[in-house]
């Protein structure tokens, strides 16, 4: 929807609104547009003849306070810095999301549009093992406030299988010095590294952990969220 539409791959913001959307999981659409955007997001459908809507932030920017700018076009909204949700009525759809891209874009700063990886904890590859995989499963659901832990492993390199795919991700065999321990790993928007991997530079990866089931097997797989290289 935003990667065909000039202007809203152009906006600072994100505000996006179908009725048939489902209530309960547009904080998780608002989040995941977060992670491939990065901006300031509004997930809106309809509900009980009303517009509503989940809306999340990035880092350093008040959410709220940009809300709070369009309240007369809204019946309610609460919520604070990062995180709010809000109640519209239809015809005012098109004024709020107007108001709120001009509110954004005259207050965001750049620094504020640079996406971060915020690192939960250093895991060597060596010691994701089932038993690892099976306690941090216990932490489930995630979603909006209980986000996925993202662990940090240094000293990689690529094993084998590297491959792009749809022009814009990459897929390998990832192996870290001092262990035999290898993972598949898929990284999403992250083709711009594929030279540097393939030409065998060690890197250091953000990543979670998943499940991967394919030709029903189920394995571990770590999904890249950024590469650095050393």
């Amino acid at each position: 929807m935003i990667e065909q539409n000039e202007a809203l791959r152009n906006a600072k913001s994100t505000v996006l609104y179908k009725e048939s959307w489902h209530k309960g999981v547009i904080g998780i659409v608002a989040s995941r547009c977060i992670e491939k955007f990065y901006r300031p997001t509004i997930i809106l459908t309809e509900s009980n003849n009303k517009i509503t809507g989940s809306a999340r932030s990035v880092r350093g920017f008040d959410l709220y306070k940009a809300i709070s700018s369009c309240s007369d076009l809204l019946d309610k909204y609460g919520g604070h810095k990062f995180a709010a949700g809000l109640t519209l009525e239809i015809e005012n759809l098109e004024a709020f999301r107007n108001r709120f891209e001009e509110v954004v874009a005259s207050t965001i700063t750049e620094e504020m549009q640079t996406p971060v990886v915020e690192i939960d904890l250093e895991v060597p590859i060596k010691a994701i093992t089932g038993k690892f995989y099976s306690i941090l499963k216990q932490m489930a659901p995630f979603g909006p406030e209980n986000q996925k832990p993202i662990f940090e492993a240094r000293y990689l390199f690529v094993v084998n299988s590297l491959s792009n795919f749809k022009e814009k991700h990459i897929r390998f065999l990832v192996g870290q010095e001092g262990t035999e321990s290898i993972f598949q790993v898929v990284g999403f928007d992250l083709a711009e590294h594929y030279d540097r991997l393939a030409r065998g530079d060690k890197f250091r990866m953000a990543y979670t952990i998943e499940e991967n089931t394919y030709n029903g097997i189920t394995s571990i797989q770590l999904r890249a969220k950024d590469i650095k290289f050393d």
